[in-house]
């Protein structure tokens, strides 16, 4: 195989978390350094996803365990649960590039701060960073016992019924923080995190850092102009957000770093304290 040709398959993610990998194609950064970068589906393949599909059966994971993408990213959390319970080898490569956060929102004024949620649903996708990042959010406020999670899928799904009156409270990252603050919705709680790149074992050290150089150029780009790049995240909420309403407030974009073990140990023990991975894994396991 020529390696300088070498064809990498992304399953998607939500836009706002792959907007360097889709700068980098569309830029060309990707073919600069030999690399030909393509998604393996799309984002309309991906909204197919409902509310009761199990994580591991979700696109992008699947595509993945199935050998028809070589990477994708998702929460750092959710990149160690991943690797743990897939059958694909793999490892986490690194953290992504796209530093989002998660936010509560509601239209409700009788809640405002942490403290008013005991026990009041919060509606996420299971598994993934609305859900850990909501946790996180309440417990230290309310305590465990008191923080009450839901399932309901994709993040325009959890909108959607947060605006008609299904659900009380969503947690939900860009564009829909945005949006929800345009229609008139507050922000209970918020917070920041990173991502995992989660690759194939058969993707080369080379060829990885190849990638990575190609999207830190990506990264640039859009710290340069980010209105220039804002549309591919607005579109996912189909023409209700114009790319100059995206608050840059909510997500920022730095080069991809190393996943340190210090990092992982103190994901991974508190993923083992909620009883969110059994706990026999060390970072070098599954980070290469």
């Amino acid at each position: 195989m020529n390696v300088t040709n070498r064809s990498v398959r992304i399953a998607p993610n939500n836009p706002v978390f792959d907007l360097p990998v889709i700068v980098g194609i569309e830029e060309g950064l990707f073919a600069a350094v030999d690399l030909d970068v393509q998604f393996a589906a799309s984002y309309a393949d991906r909204e197919r996803d409902q509310t009761n599909t199990p994580h591991l059966q979700r696109l992008k994971e699947q595509m993945f365990e199935k050998g028809s993408a070589d990477s994708y990213n998702v929460c750092e959390w959710a990149s160690i649960d991943r690797i743990e319970r897939g059958e694909r080898s793999g490892a986490i490569a690194a953290l992504r590039a796209s530093v989002a956060a998660q936010a509560i929102i509601t239209f409700d004024e009788a809640l405002q701060t942490p403290r008013d949620m005991v026990d009041v649903p919060v509606v996420v996708q299971h598994y993934t960073g609305s859900h850990y990042t909501t946790v996180q959010m309440l417990e230290s406020a309310i305590g465990a016992d008191h923080v009450n999670i839901e399932n309901g899928g994709l993040p325009q799904m959890r909108y959607a019924g947060l605006k008609d009156g299904t659900y009380r409270a969503v947690t939900v990252m860009e564009p829909f923080i945005s949006l929800a603050l345009k229609d008139g919705a507050h922000i209970v709680a918020s917070s920041f995190y990173r991502g995992g790149e989660v690759v194939g074992i058969d993707l080369s050290h080379e060829e990885r850092q190849r990638f990575y150089e190609a999207e830190n150029r990506a990264v640039d780009l859009i710290n340069r102009d980010f209105y220039n790049y804002a549309h591919h995240v607005t579109a996912h909420a189909k023409g209700a957000l114009e790319p100059r309403e995206l608050l840059t407030a909510f997500v920022r974009y730095k080069h991809v770093d190393p996943y340190p073990e210090q990092l992982f140990t103190r994901a991974y023990n508190w993923m083992a304290e909620h009883g969110m991975t059994s706990g026999d894994s060390a970072h070098q396991d599954l980070v290469r």
